[in-house]
């Protein structure tokens, strides 16, 4: 399950989608759900860059704590939230990294998981706009999880799906066809995900300093 993301500036990289700016990027080492971070989506057949709370927020839903920041592929047609999302307000999260925990005997290891070649992964969301107390009306997404590599898989269960670069106007579209799009949906290749340990001040949200990703062993790849 996707709970903590790196965000470095991605938009330097050159296999980042181009976007047109509406609001500035939204960058962080140790980002939780329940907070604002910046998706691509579609409008008017351009890609752009909007503020998003991390927490889908319907415009009938009443408390964000009920908020849910990730979608099982698996049931996306069991909540109308979900399946109406999907079909019509599809949007990417670009990361830099998503944080995971392997259980040891001096507890919880944290690892990040990223590109092996550490360029910026495109996660998959569904979005909904909601009217605030404020009479606004703002943004929210949550990510869609599928079951991991058998890289991943001793740290996790569950990662948001990665969309590839190549496959960023297929996704946004909204003239992709349903079909289209269950297939862009599904467990990212073995070969494309790696992950190394980090500090355990990972563990703590409050703990915001750029050091917290930078590897303390080795990347695990997948080897044949």
């Amino acid at each position: 399950m996707a709970g903590r993301l790196h965000v470095d500036d991605w938009t330097r990289h050159p296999a980042s989608p181009a976007f047109r700016g509406i609001d500035p990027p939204i960058l962080g080492p140790n980002l939780a759900p329940r907070r604002w971070l910046s998706i691509l989506r579609h409008e008017a057949g351009v890609t752009v860059l909007r503020d998003a709370f991390w927490g889908l927020t319907p415009t009938w839903l009443k408390v964000l704590d009920q908020a849910p920041h990730c979608a099982r592929a698996e049931s996306l047609d069991e909540r109308p939230m979900f399946r109406e999302a999907l079909a019509e307000r599809r949007c990417l999260l670009p990361v830099t990294g998503i944080y995971v925990w392997q259980n040891g005997l001096r507890g919880k290891q944290p690892f990040l998981v990223t590109h092996t070649d550490r360029s910026p992964l495109l996660l998959a969301g569904i979005w909904s706009r909601y009217a605030p107390d404020t009479g606004s009306t703002r943004d929210s997404f949550a990510l869609i999880t599928v079951p991991t590599t058998e890289v991943i898989a001793p740290m996790s269960d569950r990662l948001p799906t990665v969309i590839a670069p190549d496959e960023t106007d297929a996704w946004l579209s909204p003239d992709t066809s349903p079909a289209s799009v269950r297939g862009l949906i599904g467990p990212a290749d073995r070969e494309l995900l790696g992950a190394f340990p980090v500090s355990k001040q990972v563990n703590d949200p409050a703990h915001q300093e750029w050091a917290c990703g930078y590897p303390t062993g080795p990347m695990r790849v997948w080897t044949t």
